[in-house]
C-alpha cells in the first residue's frame, strides 16, 4: 500500500489527527497518541515502556521512523520521528481509555480494509493487462512463425526472421526468461582509464559544449574498474557480454559527468566490445545497430535501482542473440 495520510476526527470532533498509513497499518507519533487519548506524555511513555518490558509487542515491529516537518518558532525543521503502529495504539488504548481506543481502532481498520480492496482491484486490473499483453505477443509469434512456413520468398523470410527474434525477446522479457550468462568466455582486454579518456576527448568536436564530459567526481574510474572484479579465481562477470552489459549500466547510472553521461556510456560500451573483438559478427556486420544502442542506453537511464538486474539481462540477451 502506498504511503497515505488521512485526517481522523472522533465522533464529537474534539480530536483531529493527521494519520499516516503505510505497510498495511497505521502510524502515530507519541504526541499524537497523547492527544488521541487526552493523556500526558509521561503517562503514555510509561505505558509504552511496560508494553515492551512485558514483551507484549516487539519494538522492531511496532516502531518506525518517518520524516516529519515541524515548526519551531519562525523555522521549519525536518526530523526523523518515532511513530507507533496500530497494535501499539490499541494496546495503549486499553490502558488509558478503551472507548476512545475502540473508536479509533474501528476507524483505522475500516480505512485499511478500503485500501486493501482498492489495491486488490488495481492489481487485478494490472494482471489482466499483463496477461493480455502476453497473449498479444504469443499471437504475434504464432503469426510470424506461420508466415515463415508459408513464405517462399527469401527476402520476406529474412524480414520475418528479424521480427520473430524481436518478439521472442519481448516474450522472454515478460516471462523473466532473459539470458543470465554471456557466451564469450575469453580473457578480456581492459582499456586503461587514459584510453577511455582519449576516446571521450575525441567526442568533443561532435558534442561541443563547455560542460560536456566535465567530471563531477572519480566515479568514472570506479565504473570501468568494476567489471574487472572477482573473488580469488572467480570472475564476477565471466564473459565479455556480461562485462560489456555491466559497463554500459555502471557508466550510465553513475552520472560521473556534468553532461554527456549517456553518450559517453554508449561510446565506452562499443569501445570495450571492439577491443575484445566482439563488436562484429562473423559476417562483419555490427552486433548492435545505432537505434538499439540508443534505446538500450535510454532504457538504463530511466530504470530504477531495483530493476538493475532485468535491465542488464536485456542488454546481455541482445548481445548473445545477435551473434
Amino acid at each position: 500500500m502506498e504511503n497515505k495520510i488521512e485526517i481522523y476526527k472522533n465522533p464529537d470532533n474534539s480530536t483531529e489527527l493527521k494519520v499516516q498509513f503505510d505497510t498495511d497499518t497505521v502510524w502515530l507519533t507519541q504526541a499524537q497518541i497523547v492527544e488521541l487519548f487526552v493523556s500526558s506524555k509521561a503517562n503514555i511513555s510509561e505505558h509504552i515502556k511496560h508494553i515492551f518490558d512485558a514483551e507484549e509487542l516487539e519494538k522492531n515491529a511496532t516502531v518506525r521512523k518517518f520524516r516529519t516537518v515541524q515548526k519551531e518558532g519562525n523555522r521549519t525543521v525536518t526530523r526523523d520521528i518515532d511513530h507507533y503502529n496500530l497494535d501499539m495504539i490499541i494496546s495503549v488504548g486499553y490502558r488509558v481509555n478503551s472507548k476512545q481506543g475502540t473508536q479509533f481502532r474501528q476507524w483505522a481498520t475500516q480505512r485499511l480494509k478500503d485500501y486493501l480492496v482498492q489495491g486488490y482491484a488495481i492489481n487485478e486490473k494490472r494482471l489482466a493487462q499483463k496477461n493480455q499483453e502476453v497473449e498479444h505477443l504469443k499471437t504475434g509469434i504464432r503469426i510470424i512463425s506461420r508466415a515463415l512456413e508459408e513464405s517462399t520468398n527469401d527476402q520476406n523470410k529474412e524480414v520475418f526472421q528479424i521480427f520473430s527474434k524481436g518478439l521472442a525477446l519481448l516474450d522472454d522479457y515478460d516471462h523473466e526468461e532473459l539470458d543470465k550468462l554471456g557466451k564469450t568466455k575469453t580473457e578480456a582486454v581492459y582499456p586503461e582509464f587514459k584510453d577511455y579518456m582519449s576516446l571521450i576527448q575525441n567526442m568533443y568536436s561532435a558534442f561541443k559544449s563547455d560542460i560536456f564530459a566535465k567530471p563531477k567526481d572519480d566515479s568514472f574510474k570506479s565504473s570501468i574498474n568494476q567489471i574487472k572484479q572477482g573473488f580469488g579465481d572467480t570472475d564476477f562477470y565471466p564473459t565479455i557480454e556480461e562485462k560489456a552489459a555491466n559497463l554500459l549500466y555502471f557508466i550510465t547510472k553513475n552520472h560521473s559527468f556534468v553532461d554527456g553521461n549517456k553518450r559517453i556510456a554508449a561510446a565506452c560500451f562499443l569501445y570495450f566490445l571492439d577491443k575484445n573483438k566482439a563488436l562484429t559478427k562473423e559476417d562483419n556486420n555490427q552486433i548492435i545497430d545505432n537505434d538499439t544502442l540508443a534505446a538500450l542506453t535510454l532504457f538504463i537511464a530511466s530504470s530504477k535501482t531495483e530493476e538493475a538486474e532485468i535491465v542488464k539481462r536485456l542488454v546481455l540477451s541482445i548481445l548473445n542473440r545477435n551473434k
